[in-house]
């Protein structure tokens, strides 16, 4: 192949890849952060006159609203159509693990993974089939190679979240506990700290905890919405907190002596994650040290010398 075909397979992969995750990301992200009918409310309420007819308020929605976002929900819907139930409910659990339940549908995002795996393998097979000359049995496994990738990144991603949420449930912890221990021995109920903890923060725990009140609030027992906020997390300190609270509950023990115990273990536990973290630090060190800085350094200081040697015709 000559500089000009391998230009070519590089661009028309590049804007494949790039036409595709923005028809994903316009059709697939929900309207979160925002109520569109107040949204709407307000625009009728600027404007001066009314509209006339059902074209004109279709003309007044963006081009995401009205084409793209609409066209890939029917592809998503015609997609899940053939997707076993339980791969929707591990979906549907993922996106609970990672925050994104209220805004993701699990079908769309299951979509989302069979268009993206569709339109890779078909980049591969354009690039390799097309434009490289590499062999038929080659240019199948790298059709197929594309096409893997395509349905594993958005589920990459979605991992990704999760740790990330998980971790950053972990920092909070134990600042949690303290609060909620200060409220209760204060004289507030259990119920009632929560809530000063929801208020006061605006992380992933707090906003668990503010589900877990709406719940309650809702008529659900305190004991089924703590195991199913512990179930929506998957962290072993929120389980294990969880797991006191309901039983103190139930044997009558009381929580602020149950939430005092938790938080020093909280608070231990925290310390020693770090001291481990700073034990590790030598040895993720050397990677970079090793592949990067070391490297320099020879060139640095070994350079002039190969530069000279190489002038003067001395043999190395």
């Amino acid at each position: 192949m000559d500089a000009q075909q391998i230009l070519g397979i590089v661009i028309i992969g590049i804007g494949g890849v790039i036409f595709i995750g923005l028809m994903i990301y316009f059709g697939a992200r929900e309207n979160a952060g925002r109520d569109p009918l107040q949204e709407r409310l307000a625009e009728y309420g600027m404007r001066d006159e009314m509209p006339k007819s059902l074209e004109e308020l279709e003309q007044q929605l963006s081009f995401s609203d009205r084409v793209v976002r609409p066209m890939f929900k029917a592809i998503a819907n015609v997609a899940a159509r053939f997707t076993p139930e339980n791969q929707l409910e591990q979906t549907r659990h993922l996106l609970e693990l990672a925050g994104q339940a209220q805004k993701t549908d699990p079908r769309t995002f299951f979509g989302s993974r069979v268009m993206l795996s569709v339109g890779m393998g078909i980049v591969g097979f354009l690039l390799f089939f097309k434009l490289a000359d590499v062999g038929a049995p080659n240019n199948i496994l790298f059709t197929l190679l594309f096409f893997g990738i395509g349905y594993y990144l958005p589920l990459l991603q979605l991992r990704s979240a999760i740790s990330k949420r998980q971790n950053n449930i972990l920092k909070a912890l134990p600042d949690a506990l303290d609060l909620l221990t200060i409220c209760v021995e204060a004289g507030l109920g259990f119920d009632q700290a929560m809530g000063k903890v929801y208020e006061k923060w605006d992380n992933e725990l707090a906003i668990a905890l503010g589900r877990v009140i709406q719940e309650i609030a809702l008529g659900k027992m305190r004991r089924e919405a703590l195991r199913d906020m512990a179930k929506n997390m998957e962290v072993q300190d929120v389980t294990t907190f969880t797991a006191a609270i309901i039983q103190a509950d139930q044997l009558g023990v009381s929580i602020a002596k149950i939430l005092r115990v938790q938080s020093d273990q909280m608070r231990v536990k925290r310390r020693q994650r770090a001291q481990e973290k700073a034990h590790q630090a030598p040895v993720k060190m050397m990677i970079p040290m090793v592949f990067l800085i070391f490297p320099s350094l020879w060139i640095v200081l070994l350079g002039p010398s190969l530069i000279i040697l190489m002038e003067t015709n001395v043999k190395i």
